[in-house]
């Protein structure tokens, strides 16, 4: 499987948004890159070597981002059951995927269901 650069450019993007927020860190489980804060996912970033396709995975609360996400190019409720709990897998290799500043913005919200307030409130406070 061949690397698409576009979408990696998005992927390289979105994952220095995520791991810039505050508390975020970045961990390797399942060999996949993820963003947690405070131990906890907040974004799943997959692999960038080209033997996936690349994309992220965000667990989206507001209804209309939610169906927003879904409606992107190849986009489906996550696997495991989480697609259950609004966790939102969105390929970034489809024509017509998302660009990478509203990827960041859902990469927010998932942050924002996840984080303590106390880094909310840090966040807002930038």
């Amino acid at each position: 499987m061949t690397v698409d650069r576009h979408a990696l450019r998005k992927w390289e993007k979105v994952r220095e948004f995520a791991l810039g927020l505050p508390g975020a860190a970045e961990e390797f489980p399942w060999g996949e890159s993820v963003a947690k804060v405070n131990g906890k996912v907040f974004v799943f970033l997959g692999v960038d070597d080209g033997s996936h396709p690349t994309a992220v995975t965000v667990k989206l609360r507001d209804e209309t981002a939610h169906a927003h996400a879904l409606a992107a190019p190849g986009a489906e409720p996550a696997g495991y059951g989480l697609g259950r709990s609004g966790w939102v897998r969105i390929p970034l290799e489809e024509k017509g995927a998302p660009a990478a500043d509203l990827l960041c913005d859902w990469v927010e919200e998932s942050y924002r269901t996840i984080a303590p307030r106390r880094l909310i409130s840090e966040l807002e406070t930038r």
